[in-house]
């Protein structure tokens, strides 16, 4: 199983859904960086469980421990250890699902995989591993403040409703971290009514990074749209990434997509971003623009047709507290494989320049 990523600047989670603890191991941290909890705190309790009305009521503090690599409130440049402690599991809310493979669900591939898997709550395929996503890219953002890099993650769309305004000042001020509070009241009922018909509903994660120096990147086979791709659909509730214009760049000319160039000052900028920002795997310093498909959760209490371990005809209900939209908990989710990528890109270009 693999439970690292990156490079120089290189996360390892750990732990499962209802065991004792999760975590991460951030190395190659430099030296120096400014580190508290309450850093790392403030981010996590964005994805907690329990937060609002539409959201699983789960009660989880996520409450951010450093065992290791800080002293004196700096980073010591050795490995930064961050525990979270599980409180409110409840195990026996999957008891019904020990033999049965949940449709949607990584139980039946895991099963094939290892021979074995954890159903209460997926273990390891759970959710629940992305707090220590978000604990690493926390750390991240840290650093990537004193290169003034910052990175606007919000909720584009959830199932038919889509923001028609990009107002980035209101995407903390309501449930669905969206940038339209008039999209915003019509999104929380569509996730309401999901809820109550037992159901779910996905949605579309929008980012837009500013301040990305140009020149990040490392083609042939590490580009920064194949880095931040790779990292953001490593996260279980994904179902594809664009940049720029993404797909609806198949219905315009080159004439049309192209950014056409020009100088302002001493810099080299583009009249249009049909491109994301990225250039040949590289940044071309102008905003990266990307967005990611989120699928609707899995877990769903209407009964749905599925075979047991022994591959015979069965019913499955899923019990428990679950979200019936993870787009308000995913974006800071996504916004921390962006900084942990953004990091470890940063670090890799001062090995060459």
């Amino acid at each position: 199983m693999s439970n690292s990523f990156g490079t120089l600047f290189k996360i390892t989670t750990f732990g499962e859904s209802h065991g004792p603890a999760i975590g991460v191991v951030i190395d190659g941290i430099p030296p120096g960086v400014s580190l508290s909890e309450d850093d790392i705190q403030k981010d996590l309790d964005r994805r907690r469980p329990g937060q609002s009305k539409i959201t699983t009521q789960r009660k989880e503090s996520d409450k951010a421990e450093i065992l290791s690599g800080v002293f004196e409130g700096k980073t010591m440049g050795t490995p930064v250890a961050i525990l979270i402690r599980n409180e409110d599991q409840r195990s026996k809310d999957y008891s019904n699902l020990k033999d049965v493979f949940r449709p949607g669900h990584a139980d039946y591939t895991y099963q094939m995989k290892y021979g074995m898997r954890d159903y209460r709550g997926g273990g390891r395929s759970s959710g629940r591993e992305t707090a220590c996503r978000v604990a690493a890219g926390a750390v991240a953002k840290k650093i990537l403040a004193s290169h003034k890099i910052e990175i606007i993650v919000y909720t584009l769309s959830v199932g038919n409703i889509t923001a028609k305004k990009k107002d980035f000042s209101v995407i903390e001020k309501n449930l669905v971290r969206t940038c339209d509070l008039d999209a915003a009241e019509k999104m929380i009922k569509l996730i309401e009514d999901a809820r109550k018909d037992c159901d779910s509903v996905g949605g579309v994660i929008e980012a837009v990074i500013k301040g990305c120096p140009a020149g990040l990147g490392n083609p042939i086979y590490d580009k920064l749209n194949a880095r931040l791709a790779y990292a953001l659909m490593s996260i279980g509730t994904m179902r594809g990434v664009e940049f720029g214009d993404g797909f609806a760049a198949t219905q315009l000319k080159g004439s049309e997509h192209n950014d056409i160039f020009f100088t302002k000052g001493k810099e080299v900028h583009t009249k249009t971003n049909h491109a994301g920002g990225i250039l040949g795997g590289i940044s071309d310093g102008e905003d990266i623009i990307l967005r990611v498909g989120v699928k609707p959760p899995s877990s769903i209490a209407k009964n749905q047709q599925t075979v047991d371990i022994s591959g015979e005809d069965t019913e499955v209900q899923v019990k428990g507290r679950h979200d019936p939209c993870i787009c308000p908990r995913v974006v800071p989710v996504v916004e921390a494989m962006i900084a942990v990528v953004l990091v470890d890109a940063l670090l890799i270009q001062k090995t060459i320049k």
